[in-house]
């Protein structure tokens, strides 16, 4: 965890050491790994989507391997100063982000998550030109009763349209995979999340079933 993002955070500092063992497994896994297939990249929200079980364990009907490279409690600044491990060793040919929802949380002024974010497209576009880059919509969360104050569908909204904007000027596509997660009024199903914010199996078989399109 970069220092900036450990001072934002209320976090216990054994996180680090888990996100160390992470990546470092994550390296080991990059030796044997095929090239040139998908990427699964950013932050919890992405670790906890149990796609390479899902790829295992059912039949999508893809011809490419799915490799979740997500570390969870980490921010842009993060995965900037990692993507070697995440992205790159892989060398994929799709790569999936949804990264930034905790710079939204730790209150990461707005200018440097946005340029941390910029910078990380910016380097795909250099060093994987043909890579399909699809930069995720992030998911909603509940309206009450979360484990995360520091945040609403409000912000994530807005940041939404903020990262939209860093996708198109990159070439490269928004993609909103959230249709069926939320309730009547916008929220997160409450029979989708364990805390309001990270999801059950059920809802990320609901965001796989909208990923589809662009998976295959």
């Amino acid at each position: 965890m970069k220092k900036e993002t450990q001072k934002l955070t209320k976090l216990d500092p054994r996180i680090t050491e888990f996100q160390d063992s992470l990546r470092k497994k994550y390296a080991e896994n990059n030796k044997k790994a095929k090239k040139g297939q998908i990427d699964f990249v950013g932050s919890s929200l992405m670790e906890f989507f149990p796609i390479e079980k899902m790829q295992k364990d059912h039949d999508l009907g893809l011809n490419k391997i799915i490799y979740n490279r997500g570390v969870r409690a980490t921010t842009t600044a993060d995965l900037l100063q990692h993507t070697d491990t995440l992205i790159f060793d892989l060398v994929p040919s799709k790569i999936f982000i949804n990264i930034g929802s905790n710079d939204v949380g730790f209150n990461v002024p707005e200018k440097i998550f946005l340029e941390n974010y910029d910078n990380i497209l910016k380097r795909i576009k250099e060093k994987l030109p043909d890579s399909k880059v699809f930069v995720m919509a992030y998911y909603p969360m509940s309206g009450t009763g979360t484990d995360f104050d520091d945040r609403s569908n409000s912000d994530l909204q807005k940041a939404n349209e903020k990262v939209r904007q860093l996708a198109e000027e990159n070439g490269y596509q928004f993609i909103n995979v959230n249709e069926g997660l939320a309730d009547s009024e916008g929220h997160l199903r409450s029979d989708l999340t364990f805390d309001g914010v990270h999801m059950l199996p059920a809802g990320f078989e609901i965001v796989l079933k909208n990923l589809m399109p662009y998976l295959t």
